[in-house]
């Protein structure tokens, strides 16, 4: 399937001074996939290593780590020479070779003008044994498929082309508008995990069977990541961060308005009631890539961080469908949107989801008394409030209560309502499914 990481891997390709390049991302986001299109596309041979599939290849890092001997023992396994200047080299699942990370560090230094690229688990990539080459690496990140991602994954490639020529000045056209909807309730029950947007490809002629179908690859995946838990946590943060981790869908929803709730640390972990013991297994959980955690900041001024306390935070999942399947909600009652307090943080998480996909960092939420905004994100030094409605009814009371204490240079509301921009207050009205474009639409004159 085409992802938009291919863009980011060729300009890494001509981009002077370039290092070996890691490839980041949580396990199944389509790192593999993504590095071997790259080579496909982008050089006449592609030397791919992987070191879980094929364990002896570790032999090769035993003797030394010099590049030349190296590339001369690759060249050998597959019974041609490797061309340093021509050729791309890919380590994968590199986290299971730790010498062979390291190597990244000689071959930066010794032969930069190969192309080396690698992939792996972000967990085995910050807890590996060996040496980690800081400072002679470069890095991309690669997340679950976006909204434009999945259009054209599963063929709508003319709704996907309408919003990439689409130049805001108007309201969409209704008929694409409701469509665009129906794409999105789609995505919210798929999510963005490749092989799960496959298997409903596949089988999409028959919807129920294809939702069943794609639930229990979610399912299957939510196993694998406890697995990993289980494998690189040891066994007294493994029961932590499991907790933690099956807890979201659950803590999400305890807000009464149904928007995501602060993270509440009591009951989570028998005998835990507080955020000192347990900030390893969030620190963890980060790290590989599974959540997204954003502070609760109690003022709206920059560094926005600075005024959110490092225990007052939400926590997200890594994949709005990944969501749905944790939290055991049936792909019906999502496509029907009948699913009462859920519809707030669904909607939350998929914005979030698309905003880092496109880019937004320091993203954090805001509350003040009762009043209280989503997501705030700094907009060249400027904070500008993002108000999350999961449906049609976009009454923003905080959002009110925000912009008359702050004077926001722009405020802005996702919901299922249609585009819309007044130009007076600088407010704009924008649907849920353009949540990865809020930074284009806000820069646009």
């Amino acid at each position: 399937m085409e992802r938009a990481i291919q863009s980011e891997l060729m300009a890494w390709k001509s981009k002077p001074g370039r290092q070996p390049l890691i490839l980041r991302g949580a396990r199944q986001v389509g790192k593999t996939y993504a590095l071997k299109a790259f080579g496909e596309k982008a050089y006449p041979r592609t030397f791919y290593l992987n070191f879980e599939e094929e364990p002896q290849l570790m032999r090769l890092f035993e003797k030394d780590l010099k590049p030349d001997r190296l590339i001369r023992e690759i060249g050998l396994k597959f019974e041609t020479s490797l061309d340093p200047d021509r050729d791309l080299l890919i380590f994968d699942e590199i986290q299971s070779a730790p010498k062979a990370l390291t190597s990244l560090k000689y071959f930066a230094e010794d032969m930069p003008q190969l192309s080396v690229c690698s992939g792996g688990s972000l967990l085995g990539v910050h807890l590996g044994e060996g040496s980690f080459p800081v400072g002679k690496v470069d890095f991309l990140d690669l997340h679950p498929m976006s909204f434009d991602e999945f259009l054209t994954g599963i063929g709508e490639e003319h709704s996907c082309r309408y919003l990439r020529d689409y130049d805001f000045s108007e309201p969409i056209p209704a008929l694409m508008h409701d469509r665009l909807w129906e794409s999105l309730k789609l995505y919210m029950i798929v999510g963005g995990m490749p092989k799960s947007v496959l298997t409903y490809v596949e089988m999409k002629k028959d919807a129920v069977k294809a939702f069943n179908a794609v639930r229990q690859i979610q399912k299957l995946l939510i196993d694998a990541y406890l697995a990993d838990i289980a494998k690189h946590a040891g066994k007294v943060n493994t029961l932590h961060i499991a907790r933690i981790f099956e807890s979201i869908p659950e803590q999400l929803a305890k807000a009464i308005d149904g928007s995501g709730s602060k993270f509440k640390f009591n009951g989570v972990v028998p005998g835990i009631r507080g955020y000192a013991k347990l900030v390893g297994a969030f620190d963890w959980l980060r790290a590989a890539g599974l959540v997204r955690q954003v502070p609760i900041a109690n003022k709206a001024w920059i560094p926005l961080k600075a005024y959110a306390p490092e225990s007052s935070f939400k926590l997200y999942l890594l994949d709005v469908g990944i969501l749905g399947a944790l939290g055991s909600l049936s792909p019906s009652s999502i496509w029907e949107y009948g699913y009462g307090s859920y519809q707030g943080y669904f909607a939350e998480n998929l914005a979030l989801q698309e905003l880092v996909a496109s880019g937004t960092d320091n993203i954090v939420s805001w509350r003040e008394g009762t009043a209280e905004v989503e997501f705030l994100i700094d907009v060249d030094g400027k904070i500008v409030p993002l108000e999350i409605k999961s449906g049609w009814v976009t009454q923003a009371k905080s959002l009110k209560v925000f912009a008359e204490k702050y004077r926001p240079p722009k405020r802005v509301t996702l919901s299922a309502k249609n585009f819309n921009r007044n130009r007076e207050t600088c407010a704009y009205t924008i649907p849920l499914y353009l949540a990865g474009r809020v930074r284009q639409i806000l820069d646009l004159p």
